[in-house]
């Protein structure tokens, strides 16, 4: 097992550096880049002030008592083509693309990710900065989804077309249909102070003063915060996992072991437990990485910005709409092998569930 552990850390290399590669030249060739951005606002604070100055001007005139009507304000059109050179010499944009590109890459090799152009601190800083928000729901909602789903899937497999099956189904399918922002609204209104009850807080990971709170206040204060936010992500999550861990058991039922081991004697529970458990849970687990980095990373955007949390989500969102590349790549380098990782991890959790696997010998 551990040459096919070397093995599968050694291939993401080259699977880092196609993605990153990727993504490099697509958002280079991309229009309105930092360089851009930076120009517009420039050119947007000049607007300002020439319209300031031209309606002071234009007061003037009229104000005068000769009436030449020759008289008009004449301010500069464009920024000074130095100005310009500068904020592409500030943001890199001076240099060839190939240049920038292996500078990049030997950046990345080094974990040297650089700072935000537009936010005052490291890429690094910034992801740090928002990571308790994105491991607070991304960990607490995969574990509810999972201590949910697979119990209540187990049981719709074991009494599978009863009453019991037929409206959790109807349930699960209901939920499922409910976007989580939609949902995140509706428990702003009825718990966050909004037309009905001010239960919980409407924004941020934990209360002011919260690091002179006793320890048991904190954990409070901590869960009293995530509460809605956590709920609104898992509203949506149940059905799939649910459905699925019920179709997997289905189908594992029905196989001739588990009809030989009835045979034998065997208790309902024991067969249940002991033969089925294992091999039903293969596919599930094989859906664990994915589950848990989309809601880790993507899939809390909305909620983020509806509880004012700031997260990793929302942090690469706002990186994108503001062309802020160092976030932009650092976030996906980071995200990109974190999801990796967790791949592996999968793999492993894969001959833990079931000892007969060996990828090593497959391999």
């Amino acid at each position: 097992m551990g040459s096919y552990v070397v093995r599968r850390l050694l291939l993401m290399i080259p699977t880092l550096w196609a993605i990153i590669t990727i993504n490099f030249f697509i958002v280079q060739i991309a229009p309105g880049g930092p360089v851009d951005r930076m120009i517009a606002q420039m050119r947007g604070i000049e607007g300002e002030l020439l319209d300031r100055v031209t309606n002071a001007n234009q007061q003037e005139v009229q104000d005068s008592s000769d009436g030449d009507e020759s008289v008009a304000y004449t301010g500069a059109k464009g920024l000074d083509p130095e100005v310009i050179a500068a904020i592409e010499q500030r943001f890199g944009f001076d240099r060839p693309i190939h240049e920038r590109y292996f500078a990049m890459l030997w950046d990345y090799i080094t974990f040297d990710f650089g700072d935000s152009l537009f936010k005052a601190n490291s890429v690094v800083g910034l992801i740090i900065e928002r990571m308790p928000v994105s491991i607070s729901l991304g960990l607490w909602s995969t574990l509810i989804i999972y201590l949910v789903s697979i119990p209540l899937g187990i049981k719709k497999a074991m009494q599978h077309s009863s009453r019991f099956d037929v409206w959790t189904t109807t349930v699960l399918i209901a939920l499922n249909a409910i976007p989580g922002f939609l949902f995140a609204v509706l428990l702003v209104i009825l718990f966050a102070g909004g037309n009905y009850f001010d239960w919980f807080p409407l924004r941020g990971l934990v209360s002011v003063g919260w690091e002179s709170l006793p320890w048991w206040q904190k954990i409070l204060d901590y869960f009293w915060h995530m509460t809605l936010p956590i709920v609104a992500t898992v509203i949506g999550g149940f059905t799939v996992l649910a459905m699925l861990t019920k179709n997997s058991f289905l189908d594992e039922i029905a196989k001739q072991y588990v009809v030989t081991a009835r045979a034998k004697g065997n208790t309902e529970r024991r067969v249940l437990y002991k033969h089925v458990f294992r091999n039903a849970m293969l596919i599930i687990i094989a859906g664990f990485p994915a589950t848990f980095i989309s809601l880790f990373f993507t899939g809390s955007v909305l909620i983020e910005v509806i509880f004012s949390l700031e997260g990793l989500g929302l942090l690469g969102f706002e990186a994108t709409t503001q062309r802020d590349y160092p976030v932009m790549f650092g976030t996906l380098y980071v995200f990109t092998l974190m999801g990796l990782l967790l791949g592996l991890l999968g793999d492993l959790m894969y001959t833990i569930v079931d000892p007969r696997i060996d990828f090593e010998a497959r391999s």
